[in-house]
Order: C-alpha cells, then structure tokens, then sequence
C-alpha cells in the first residue's frame, strides 16, 4: 500500500502539494504511489526559477527505466526553488518522494485553487 501523508493534499495526477499555513508558497512532488508506478526514476526534467505555471499545464518530466510521465502544475504561480539535488540524485524521487525527492516550490498567484486539492481520504480512495 503506498504512503498517504496527512500533511499534504493531492492532484489526480500523483502529484502532492504541501501547504504552508500562512504562506503563498506551497511545496509540490509526486506521490509514493506515482513513485512506484514508474519504478526506479533515473532523469527529471524541471522549470526553471521564475517560470509562470498554469494549472494543469505540463511543467515537465519524469523519466524511469520504465516510462516517462509528463508533471503537471497541481496549482497557478511562479517557481520559487527547483531541487536542484534532483539533478544528480534522481533517484531522491524513490528513497523518499514527501521529503528529499520534492520537485519544485511554487508562489501561488490563484490561491483559492488550492480548494479543489484532493484530501488524503480521497487520495488513498482514488489510488486504491
């Protein structure tokens, strides 16, 4: 059974977003289920800094020795930070997809979106 945090919200897409109380910053990867479905990811590919997300746009690449699967933006904004450590460590996105493996951090310009983020139950429900 894959990990569902508590702390995070969820796309339909196997993606997360972490929500910091007070902050227009939100933290953003993919899920330990997404993880697992694409087995051991060897190359990411990430916005730069700077670059203006719209939700549900494609924002890049995960590649593993199975597929490649397109990123979407799980919310509207800026990129803020890039996890650089992914560059050299794709692997971070297996070890530890809530922690180490986050992909990129966001400056929300339509907050309000963040309402239409699954919760866990509803996550664990859709990824069975």
């Amino acid at each position: 059974m894959a990990e569902v945090p508590d702390d995070v919200k969820y796309t339909a897409e196997h993606e997360w977003v972490r929500l910091t109380e007070g902050s227009s910053t939100v933290r953003v990867g993919i899920t330990d289920y997404a993880q697992e479905a694409l087995g051991d990811v060897v190359y990411v590919s990430l916005p730069e800094v700077g670059t203006a997300l719209t939700l549900g746009a494609s924002i890049g690449e995960v590649e593993s020795t199975k597929s490649v699967s397109d990123v979407y933006a799980p919310l509207s904004g800026t990129v803020t930070a890039r996890n650089s450590a992914l560059d050299d460590q794709p692997e971070l996105i297996n070890s530890d997809p809530y922690g180490e493996g986050w992909i990129l951090e966001i400056e929300l310009s339509e907050p309000s979106e963040a309402d239409a983020l699954l919760d866990p139950a509803a996550y664990s429900a859709l990824a069975g």
